[in-house]
């Protein structure tokens, strides 16, 4: 233990070292190598990161409202029970509350209700300016959109809604579901990228233009309103993930961009180099302090596992590992050690040796796994019945050996039948094989200046003379 003590100290000094040399080195590089650093590594790395939080916060709504489009339910309510609104307005009212939107709806094609949460809100109109989003999606190509609107009849507020259209079996729209969110929720969301990550992010369509971005810091609509980006729009509006960089009033950009096919836009992260040149002292110093503590808690967990380990391995090497009492060796051991101590106490050390009668039966009737738990609940009930101070042993197979410290051959053979008797009235025994357990005992007195294996070898004979003359029986030798 004390050498793996040493190797743990030495690994993590030696790791505390390259650490710290290793964020000296990164710091006075990363001087040099912000910009490319910021494009192969930390621009790539956040897209990452807020395309996960987008999977999230806008494409669930999305998932949430092709589920709607898709459901079986839906579809069977609008061809066969439109007239009972109450159904859709539970369903509607269950997938709101379930996935936390702010209002989930359906259009029939049919009879062209508006249905949300509260039930039937309108009958949508050719002639209603407020009712033409319908109607275009409806002759699109598309199956999916994305707009925002304001909307008097839900919420004095720009809501930004997600809308799927229903297909019938031969093709045929019947219908159009879909969720809404408030737009001051996602413009908190991109305030947070902004403010964390010193990104500006925002979504754009293929025409270039701007579907979503924080209102109050981006007052871009197009690339095409920034010439340097018009001229860079091909590479921005494609499919294939790019890393651009571009300069604009004497500033130097960084775009990452990247296609959300379940949104149908193109999310785009932009940085201002020179911000991340004021952060590199204040990286430095997080990363050395975040990389001390990792190290600390990696040399405690390696600690604490190398003592955890160590000590199972401990316990495994003396104990059996089915009745966790002392297997051979360590009982000779510990029997070893008691009986140079009785010698200079003059104190009696006596053994009793026990085999479990028909255990071979047990197993070959009842399975291995039963006598397995035989062979558990004995060793409880020696444990429950025999001090402390007593060694218990599992001898092998069915036998168990137990010493039993300053303890003459009448209190032994006492003991024995103590325990004969346990044996044979146990009602988790008589449970487990359906009849009662006994078993055959042997007991001997450990004789002065005599060897242990001349004890053993004894009380072996005791115990084999008990079930040679019927089992079930305790036998002095």
């Amino acid at each position: 233990m004390k050498n793996d003590l040493k190797i743990v100290v030495v690994f993590s000094s030696l790791l505390i070292i390259l650490s710290v040399s290793m964020s000296f080195i990164n710091f006075m590089v990363s001087l040099d190598s912000t910009q490319k650093d910021l494009k192969e590594y930390s621009l790539p790395l956040s897209v990452d990161n807020i395309y996960s939080e987008i999977q999230t916060h806008i494409i669930k709504p999305n998932l949430v409202s092709s589920m709607m489009a898709h459901d079986t339910f839906v579809k069977d309510w609008l061809l066969n029970e439109e007239e009972n609104s109450q159904k859709i307005k539970r369903y509607l009212q269950m997938v709101k509350n379930k996935y936390s939107m702010f209002v989930a709806f359906l259009v029939s094609e049919d009879t062209k209700n508006y249905y949300t949460q509260d039930g039937l809100l309108e009958t949508l109109d050719k002639d209603n300016p407020d009712n033409q989003w319908f109607f275009k999606f409806k002759n699109t190509q598309t199956n999916q959109e994305i707009n925002l609107d304001y909307n008097q009849e839900l919420d004095n507020s720009l809501i930004m809604f997600i809308n799927h259209k229903m297909i019938d079996e031969d093709y045929q729209l019947i219908g159009v579901t879909g969720i809404g969110l408030k737009i001051s929720y996602v413009d908190e969301m991109l305030k947070h990228f902004r403010q964390n990550y010193n990104f500006s992010v925002y979504f754009v369509n293929e025409d270039g233009k701007v579907i979503l971005s924080e209102r109050k810091n981006n007052n871009l609509k197009n690339l095409t309103d920034i010439p340097e980006l018009a001229k860079l729009k091909e590479q921005i509006v494609s499919k294939k993930a790019n890393v651009i960089e571009y300069s604009k009033n004497d500033m130097k950009y960084l775009l990452k961009t990247k296609y959300v096919p379940e949104l149908d836009l193109y999310l785009i992260v932009e940085a201002k180099i020179d911000d991340f040149m004021n952060t590199e002292y204040n990286t430095f110093y997080i990363n050395l302090f975040i990389s001390l503590i990792v190290t600390i808690i990696i040399t405690f967990i390696i600690i604490y596992s190398i003592k955890g380990f160590n000590k199972r391995l401990e316990y495994f090497a003396n104990n059996d590992p089915l009745t966790n009492l002392l297997n051979r060796r360590s009982f000779n051991d510990n029997l070893n050690t008691f009986t140079k101590l009785s010698k200079r106490t003059q104190k009696p050390i006596s053994l009793l040796f026990l085999d479990i009668d028909n255990f071979k039966t047990i197993n070959d009737t009842l399975g291995h796994k039963t006598g397995d738990e035989v062979l558990k609940r004995v060793s409880s009930i020696l444990r429950e019945n025999l001090r402390q101070t007593d060694i218990k042993s599992r001898w092998g197979g069915e036998e168990f050996i137990i010493a039993l410290i300053n303890t003459d051959s009448k209190e032994a053979t006492e003991i024995a039948q103590k325990l004969k008797e346990k044996l044979e009235n146990d009602l988790s025994l008589i449970k487990l094989v359906n009849k009662p357990i006994t078993g055959s005992f042997g007991v001997t007195k450990i004789k002065a200046e005599e060897s242990i294996s001349l004890a053993i070898v004894r009380v072996d004979n005791a115990m084999y003379e008990a079930k040679k003359s019927g089992k079930n029986k305790v036998v002095l030798k």
